[in-house]
């Protein structure tokens, strides 16, 4: 979601820049905010990966069962379907290859 705008229009870079010195100049607070790092191996990650994929299966097998009557035969039931019958299985029996002792 984008950050909500300060003035009508977008600053431009000098506009940017000059606010960003008028605030190091009055002793405003920096405050840098970073995402941690995932520090989860390629196989967590992969098993995570498909966990999530049986999950949301799952999910549109419930929104499958409860369409009403009137659009069992619709587009949107169709979809549903095609995802309700993808054979996951296949995914889960994958094991990843180990990397170099790392993982």
């Amino acid at each position: 979601m984008p950050r909500p705008s300060v003035n009508e229009e977008p600053m431009t870079g000098a506009e940017r820049q000059a606010r960003y010195r008028a605030a190091r100049t009055a002793g405003a607070r920096v405050v840098r905010t970073r995402r941690p790092a995932d520090r989860r191996s390629r196989i967590q990650r992969w098993n995570d990966a498909i966990a999530a994929a049986v999950a949301l299966q799952a999910e549109y097998a419930g929104w499958l069962d409860a369409l009403p009557d009137n659009q069992h035969d619709s587009a949107l039931a169709d979809a549903l379907r095609a995802i309700v019958e993808l054979d996951l299985s296949e995914l889960q029996a994958v094991e990843p290859p180990r990397g170099f002792g790392r993982d």
